[in-house]
């Protein structure tokens, strides 16, 4: 039987990721301040010893799910601390009426208060190199995670996946660290056009950029729970892709 290549690809993307995911890692719900407030995060770390790189996760506007703990595990298993954050505060939802309503009520001063406080943590933590922390999120947490680059000149490496993209000049000019983006080309809210203007005036102002936008994909194509969007080959490429900008820029 003649097995194209593409599909080759995918299985041998697949593999590398059960490898990785098979690795030993420690996970805990932590706690920490974030103002005069506590909040808390799903912090998922290697068994190995030493200091690590890290990550911040960003969720979806679902909140913090399962499958957002999962990519935490994924990543603390491929040798990052990886802190999930939660900036819905403990609540998830399951239909897009009810995600849109958590949208619209969160104060975004505290999401990014607690987006702060959540790079303060990772960067106290005595595994973790303090200089050497990035930043990742997806669909409402891809916006997030680029807001972070614009405010924490420390960012390391910031990937966002089918994210809002920064437009004001002062924006672009302020993040300091190289970007990653995945998206799909039937993104009808992510256009490849908004993509390609992204990727532009980032280069105009001089700063590292690295773009794939995904045939035949289109919003949410990496989570298997978008039953009819879900890409899993496009998904195993952009996993990939990520692991791999954050081996080069973190470590």
């Amino acid at each position: 039987m003649r097995v194209r290549p593409q599909f080759l690809a995918v299985l041998v993307l697949s593999f590398l990721s059960s490898v990785n995911a098979s690795a030993a890692v420690r996970t805990q719900t932590v706690r920490y301040k974030s103002g005069d407030e506590m909040v808390s995060g799903y912090l998922a770390e290697p068994e190995t010893p030493g200091k690590h790189p890290a990550l911040i996760l960003i969720h979806e506007w679902w909140g913090l799910v399962p499958w957002v703990k999962q990519q935490t595990r994924k990543f603390a298993a491929a040798g990052f601390v990886a802190l999930a954050v939660d900036l819905y505060r403990g609540q998830t939802a399951t239909t897009p009426a009810a995600a849109r309503k958590l949208v619209m009520s969160l104060p975004r001063d505290r999401a990014m208060r607690d987006l702060q406080a959540a790079f303060a943590h990772l960067a106290s933590r005595r595994n973790v190199e303090a200089e050497k922390i990035g930043v990742v999120g997806w669909c409402f947490g891809g916006g997030w995670a680029l807001r972070l680059a614009v405010r924490q000149p420390r960012l390391a490496a910031c990937a966002v996946n089918y994210g809002e993209l920064p437009t004001k000049p002062e924006e672009i000019q302020a993040i300091r660290c190289p970007v990653l983006g995945n998206f799909g080309a039937l993104d009808p809210g992510i256009t490849p056009a908004k993509v390609r203007a992204f990727e532009g005036a980032m280069k105009q102002a001089g700063k590292s950029i690295n773009v794939k936008i995904y045939s035949g994909a289109s919003h949410a194509f990496e989570n298997p729970n978008n039953k009819t969007g879900y890409r899993p080959e496009a998904a195993a490429d952009a996993w990939n892709r990520m692991v791999t900008f954050f081996d080069k820029t973190l470590r």
